[in-house]
C-alpha cells in the first residue's frame, strides 16, 4: 500500500536551471492567426518546429500526469518492486521506483531515503518529469531539509516550449539557489546541433531572477561566433539590463552597418535601450530609446545622433516623441513629434520607399475631451519639410493653436441638432527666393462653425437622412508687403448647406459552388444643395482638393480644410451588390458604381485652378471579390465621359498556394501622375527553402522603383535570408544597392538586419 513521504525532493529549480540560461524562450503556438488574402498586415508566425525529430527523451515520457492542482497541497505517493526498511530511520526502493506529488515525478532504479537526515540517493536510471520538463541523470543525491541535490550527467527536454540540453553536474544549493558546469543549450534536434550555446558554469539566483554564468558561447554549427567571458541573464519576466543581438548589413549609399543594442532596465515602469551605430562610409551613431509606462500615461522618446557624417560633411539626426496621457474620463492628451536634421536624411538613412518617399514629417500635440454627444481638442500642428526638391515656400502653415467643438444630441422624437467648430491660428516663416528677395506668407486667424438639424430615419431595408446647415467663416488676416507695410483684413463666407441620402436595400438567398450566400442590392441617391458664394478674397491655409473616390460622392465638400465651400446642385446616384455568407456573414463579394450629376456649374475653385462646366463626374467603380481563401481579385477604375479618358485606375489580384505561398500582381494608373506596375512574391520550393522577390516599375518614367530578390532557408531552429536590394533613394532618381542578412535562432532571436517588417510591408500577405 502507498505510503506518505513528508516531501518529494524538490528539482523543478535544478531541472530548470539547465536552460534558464537564456531569455525569453516561448510556446510555440501551433495554429497562428491566418493571413486572409489582400491582407496588408498579417500576424508575424510563431517559431514553427514542425521540421525537427521527436526528441530521444520522450521516450521516457509518463503521459496522463495532473495538469492542474496545488502542488504543496498534494499528497506524496511513491512505489516500487521491492520495499525494503529494516527500521523507520530508512527506506529503500528497488526495481522502478517512483515518487509522485501531483504532476511531479521521480524515478530511478533505486532510490533510498534516510527520515533521520532527510537525505536521499537515487541511483540508475534518474529521470524526473514535472508540466514543463523532461529530465534524466546518471546519478542524484540530497537533502530534503535542508532542500538540497546534486545531478550527475543531465539530459534535459522541455514540454512547454522547445529545447534541449545537457549539464556535467547541476547543484540545488537551496530553494533559491542552484549552479552547475558544462552546461549546453538549443532548440535543434540533439544529433543535429545547428546552433548551440555553451557556458563553462552558471549560477542561478530565483530570489533576484538573475542568472550568472562564465565562458559563455554561442556556437552555429562549429563556429564560435560570440564569445563572452561573463555574462548576466534574467531567469523570469523580470526585466535586466543588457546586450541585445546585434543588426547589420551593407547598401552601396552608406557601406557596412552595424548596430550593437544595450538594454538598460531602469525601473519597474520604465527602461531605455541604447544603439551605438556603426555605419563604415559615414560615421559613428548613437541612438537611444526611452519607454516610459504611469498608471495615466504610456510613451516613448528616441532619437539619433551624428556628429559628423563624412559623405554629407555635416552633423545628422532625428528625434520623436509618442506620448498617450489618460487625464481623467473624459480627458486624454496624445503627441506626436518628429523632426530630422535635414531634409535628406531619410533619403540617406531610410530602408524603404514609403520612408524615402516622405515629402512632409508631421508632428502634432493635442489635449482631447469626449463625452456622451461631445467630444473636443485642443493643440497644435506642424510640419517639417523631408524632401530636397520642395523650397521652403511650399512647408504647411504651423497651426497654433487648433481647437476643435463638435456636438451633436437628440432634440424631438427622431430630430437631432449639432455643431461643428473651429479655431486656428496660422503661422509660417518668412524665405528667401533664388533672387535672395524676402517673402513673407499672409498669415492668420480663422474660425468655422457650421450648425445643423438632421433627421435620420431608418428601416430594416431602407434609410432616409435630411440635413440642413448654415457653414460661417471667418477671419483675422495680416499679410506683410514687400516694402514692410502690414495690410489687415476680416473677411468671411455664410453659406447654407443641405443634403438628402437615401437608400434601399434588397437581399434574397443564393448558392453558389454548393454555398449558401445573402446577395443584395443596395441602390443610393444623395442630394446636396449648396448656393454659390465668391471665396477669391479669402485666404488658403491648409485647404486642398479631396482625391475623389467612392465614399467622397457622399460628402459635403470636395476640399479638405475650411478655406473653400464647394458650391453644389448635385445628385449621386450609385448602387452596392454584396456576397455575404450565410453562415458566417464574411462578405465575399462587393461591387459599385456611381456618378454626380450636376445641374449647375462647378464656380468654386483653388487659385490657378481652371473652373469646370461638366454635367457630370467621372464614373466611379470599385470591384472586390474573394469567393476563396486563396484568390482575391481588386478592381477599381474611374472613367471620364468629359474627356473620355481615364482619370484613375487600379487592379491586384493575389493567389496563396502551397501554404505561406503569395503571390501579388498589382496596376495602378492615375492621368498626369503615374502609372506603375508592381510584382511581389513568396514562392516555397520545398518544406525547407522559399524565394523571394518584388518588382515595382514605372512604367510612366520608364524606370525600376525597387527591385527585390532573395532566397530563405527554413530548418528545425535556424531560418536565414538573403536579399539583394536595388532602389531609388532620391527624387532625382539615384538609385541604392543593399544586401541584407539575417539568421533567426528560433526560439532566442535573431541576428543580422532585421528583414521581417520590411518583407511585410513590401510583400502584401508575407509571413
Amino acid at each position: 500500500m502507498p505510503r506518505q513521504l513528508s516531501r518529494i525532493p524538490r528539482l523543478s529549480l535544478l531541472a530548470q536551471a539547465t536552460v534558464l540560461c537564456l531569455y525569453g524562450v516561448g510556446a510555440y503556438a501551433a495554429n497562428p492567426a491566418a493571413c486572409l488574402p489582400g491582407s496588408s498586415q498579417c500576424p508575424r508566425k510563431s517559431d514553427d518546429f514542425s521540421l525537427c525529430k521527436p526528441s530521444a527523451l520522450l521516450g521516457i515520457y509518463v503521459p496522463g500526469l495532473p495538469k492542474e492542482g496545488v502542488r504543496e497541497e498534494a499528497e506524496t505517493d511513491f512505489s516500487a518492486e521491492r520495499f525494503q526498511s529494516a527500521d523507520t530511520s530508512k527506506y529503500v526502493l528497488d526495481g522502478k521506483a517512483r515518487i509522485q506529488r501531483l504532476d511531479q515525478l521521480i524515478q530511478s532504479d533505486r532510490l533510498t531515503y534516510w527520515t533521520e537526515t532527510t537525505a536521499w540517493l537515487a541511483e540508475g536510471n534518474v529521470r524526473y518529469q514535472d508540466r514543463g520538463m523532461l529530465l534524466s541523470a546518471d546519478k542524484g543525491e540530497g537533502k530534503t531539509t535542508p532542500n538540497t541535490a546534486v545531478l550527475d550527467g543531465v539530459r534535459f527536454q522541455m514540454l512547454n516550449a522547445r529545447g534541449n540540453g545537457k549539464a556535467g553536474r547541476a547543484e540545488l544549493i537551496d530553494e533559491d539557489h542552484a549552479r552547475m558546469n558544462a552546461v549546453s543549450f538549443s532548440t535543434c534536434d540533439p544529433d543535429q546541433l545547428s546552433w548551440e550555446i555553451r557556458a563553462g558554469d552558471l549560477a542561478l539566483d530565483q530570489a533576484e531572477g538573475v542568472g550568472r554564468g562564465h565562458d559563455v558561447t554561442l556556437r552555429v554549427g562549429d563556429v564560435p561566433i560570440l564569445w563572452l567571458p561573463y555574462a548576466r541573464f534574467p531567469l523570469d519576466d523580470r526585466r535586466q539590463s543588457g546586450f541585445l543581438y546585434p543588426s547589420f548589413g551593407f547598401n552601396g549609399n552608406s557601406g557596412l552597418d552595424l548596430t550593437l543594442p544595450y538594454y538598460l532596465n531602469l525601473a519597474e515602469n520604465y527602461d531605455a535601450t541604447l544603439y551605438p551605430r556603426l555605419v563604415t562610409q559615414r560615421g559613428f551613431m548613437a541612438g537611444g530609446e526611452f519607454r516610459y509606462l504611469t498608471d495615466s500615461s504610456r510613451g516613448q522618446i528616441d532619437g539619433a545622433w551624428m556628429p559628423h557624417d563624412r559623405r554629407a560633411d555635416r552633423e545628422r539626426g532625428q528625434w520623436h516623441w509618442d506620448n498617450f496621457s489618460a487625464l481623467s474620463a473624459n480627458w486624454n492628451f496624445i503627441a506626436n513629434v518628429n523632426g530630422v536634421s535635414d531634409k535628406r536624411y531619410f533619403e540617406d538613412f531610410g530602408d524603404s520607399l514609403s520612408s524615402i518617399a516622405t515629402s512632409l514629417l508631421p508632428s502634432s500635440a493635442y489635449l482631447n475631451g469626449r463625452g456622451r454627444g461631445w467630444s473636443a481638442s485642443f493643440g497644435a500642428d506642424q510640419y517639417q519639410i523631408t524632401d530636397p526638391t520642395f523650397p521652403d515656400q511650399f512647408e504647411p502653415y504651423r497651426r497654433l493653436p487648433r481647437a476643435t467643438f463638435e456636438a451633436d444630441v437628440g432634440l424631438a422624437g427622431s430630430l437631432r441638432g449639432g455643431v461643428k467648430s473651429e479655431f486656428v491660428a496660422f503661422d509660417k516663416d518668412c524665405w528667401r527666393d533664388a533672387a535672395g528677395q524676402r517673402n513673407c506668407p499672409t498669415e492668420g486667424q480663422r474660425l468655422d462653425l457650421y450648425p445643423y438639424l438632421s433627421l435620420p430615419l431608418e428601416g430594416a431595408a431602407w434609410f432616409l437622412r435630411p440635413e440642413i446647415g448654415v457653414r460661417h467663416t471667418r477671419y483675422d488676416v495680416e499679410t506683410r508687403l514687400a516694402n514692410g507695410r502690414e495690410i489687415n483684413a476680416s473677411p468671411s463666407r455664410t453659406v447654407p448647406i443641405g443634403s438628402l441620402d437615401m437608400g434601399l436595400i434588397f437581399e434574397r438567398d443564393a448558392a453558389l459552388f454548393g454555398k449558401s450566400y445573402t446577395h443584395t442590392l443596395e441602390p443610393r441617391l444623395y442630394y446636396l444643395r449648396v448656393p454659390y458664394r465668391d471665396q477669391d478674397d479669402l485666404p488658403v491655409f491648409d485647404t486642398q482638393p479631396l482625391t475623389f473616390d467612392f465614399p467622397q460622392m457622399f460628402s459635403t465638400n470636395r476640399f479638405t480644410g475650411a478655406d473653400r465651400q464647394m458650391d453644389a446642385n448635385n445628385l449621386t446616384f450609385a448602387v452596392t451588390s454584396r456576397l455575404l455568407e450565410s453562415e458566417t456573414g464574411a462578405e465575399r463579394l462587393s461591387a459599385s458604381l456611381g456618378r454626380i450629376r450636376y445641374y449647375d456649374d462647378q464656380r468654386v475653385h483653388l487659385p490657378g485652378t481652371p473652373p469646370t462646366s461638366y454635367a457630370g463626374s467621372a464614373y466611379v467603380a470599385e470591384f472586390d471579390i474573394h469567393l476563396s481563401d486563396r484568390w482575391r481579385l481588386k478592381l477599381a477604375d474611374q472613367w471620364n465621359p468629359n474627356t473620355d479618358q481615364t482619370d484613375l485606375s487600379a487592379v491586384s489580384l493575389q493567389h496563396r498556394f502551397l501554404g505561406d505561398g503569395v503571390l501579388n500582381l498589382s496596376y495602378r494608373y492615375r492621368r498626369d501622375f503615374l502609372e506603375q506596375t508592381d510584382i511581389s512574391a513568396l514562392i516555397p520550393l520545398n518544406d525547407r527553402w522559399r524565394l523571394i522577390g518584388r518588382w515595382n516599375y514605372s512604367l510612366r518614367d520608364d524606370k525600376s522603383l525597387e527591385s527585390l530578390i532573395g532566397v530563405e532557408r527554413d530548418s528545425c531552429c535556424v531560418i536565414w535570408r538573403v536579399l539583394a536590394r536595388h532602389y531609388l533613394r532620391n527624387a532625382f532618381g539615384k538609385a541604392n544597392d543593399a544586401l541584407y542578412f539575417e539568421m533567426e535562432l528560433k526560439g532566442i532571436g535573431s541576428i543580422g538586419q532585421k528583414t521581417g517588417d520590411f518583407l511585410r510591408r513590401g510583400i502584401l500577405g508575407y509571413q
